[in-house]
């Protein structure tokens, strides 16, 4: 993805500056095609999140597991040593402690994988509203330098016609002149 916006950084600093407006004219059709390609590469980070969500899921299935498989060992144990009752009370609080034990080892597995699933999924989004806080200011920065562009263009041409009016009203008003003044010449003789 940083790949993809590093290639529309050069685009814009490779293209035609228009002078004295510090603004860059670039061309629209390599740059929709790499906004193309930065759609593209979006899907990505959503795939990775559900990467996350799916790693997230089999660590609770696994913590599940190993919290179950140390349950039925515990159990077996208790079943012996209640098999010797000269040492039941003994077995029953050893059985106790083993399931708080893994029931607080599995707690603590499940609360660190949900908090590194988070903090990844907070990552993932800031990375996802900076890219596209950038591609607005971007798009927006060279529609700007568009407009200006033909506006700077247009005044230039609005200038041409006004001086080509000029000189047409100019030559007019010289033609009727030297109507004016041959038809009063010959009125004269």
């Amino acid at each position: 993805m940083q790949q993809e916006l590093n290639r529309l950084e050069d685009l814009i600093l490779s293209s035609w500056r228009v002078p004295l407006t510090g603004r860059t004219l670039i061309d629209e059709e390599k740059l929709f095609e790499q906004l193309d390609f930065i759609r593209v590469s979006l899907p990505s980070v959503f795939q990775e999140a559900s990467a996350i969500m799916q790693h997230k899921q089999e660590v609770m299935l696994e913590a599940e597991e190993y919290g179950q498989q140390i349950v039925e060992a515990a159990q077996a144990k208790r079943a012996q040593i209640l098999a010797e009752s000269d040492i039941l009370r003994q077995a029953e609080r050893e059985a106790e402690q083993l399931r708080r034990t893994t029931q607080q080892e599995c707690e603590e597995m499940m609360q660190e994988t949900i908090a590194e699933i988070d903090r990844r999924r907070q990552a993932c989004m800031e990375e996802l509203e900076q890219m596209r806080q950038t591609a607005i200011a971007q798009a927006q920065e060279i529609e700007d330098g568009a407009d200006q562009y033909a506006d700077t263009v247009l005044e230039n041409i609005e200038q041409d016609l006004k001086d080509m009016l000029r000189i047409i009203t100019n030559g007019r008003q010289q033609l009727r002149q030297e109507n004016q003044s041959q038809g009063y010449s010959s009125k004269k003789k």
